[in-house]
């Protein structure tokens, strides 16, 4: 059974296996674009093989409570991009890293917001986490705008946070509290 989240006509739901060739599809036709923004991926990544892995390796992440990922959906149901918490910690901190991204031609339609107001809902009231932190590419000005409509505040900038495009960049760090 699919696990949906729906808000005003967009919604998320949990990655599966079975969307490994979509996915594979989704994630080469936007190698380009990505490129500038996540770090250097191996051609298996953008196969059906290589999707299968990843999203076996997110269903054992969620039975151990680590990493949660879900597909994002655009109006006609068919997927659009990624959506994650990641380095899911427990005890004392309660907290975790989102993640994300959308399709290309499908930008600027309001689906990664919809898509991080889903996500925050599910981290509050599914997974009881008390803070979510997302760290966005200094000139990444559109991602961060989505945080920002969803209740994230910046809180600094991490030098040489990530290596992405074969260069440590710099990242603005974003946060939102959920209780």
């Amino acid at each position: 059974m699919r696990d949906h989240r729906r808000v005003g006509g967009k919604s998320i739901r949990r990655l599966e296996v079975d969307d490994a060739a979509e996915l594979a599809a989704l994630y080469a036709r936007n190698r380009a674009f990505l490129a500038p923004y996540e770090p250097a991926r191996e051609d298996r990544f953008f196969t059906p093989a290589g999707q299968r892995a990843r999203a076996e390796e997110a269903l054992e992440g969620a039975r151990s409570g680590a990493l949660y990922r879900y597909v994002i959906l655009d109006n006609e149901a068919r997927i659009a991009g990624v959506i994650g918490l990641e380095h899911v910690v427990r005890a004392a901190s309660q907290s975790a890293t989102v993640g994300y991204w959308v399709d290309q031609p499908r930008n600027a339609r309001g689906l990664a917001s919809v898509a991080v107001a889903d996500l925050v809902e599910l981290a509050r009231v599914d997974l009881m986490l008390h803070r979510l932190q997302a760290p966005v590419l200094v000139d990444n000005v559109a991602s961060q705008r989505v945080l920002a409509k969803n209740g994230f505040e910046r809180i600094g900038v991490a030098r040489g946070f990530l290596c992405v495009g074969g260069a440590w960049r710099d990242h603005v760090l974003f946060q939102r509290l959920l209780s």
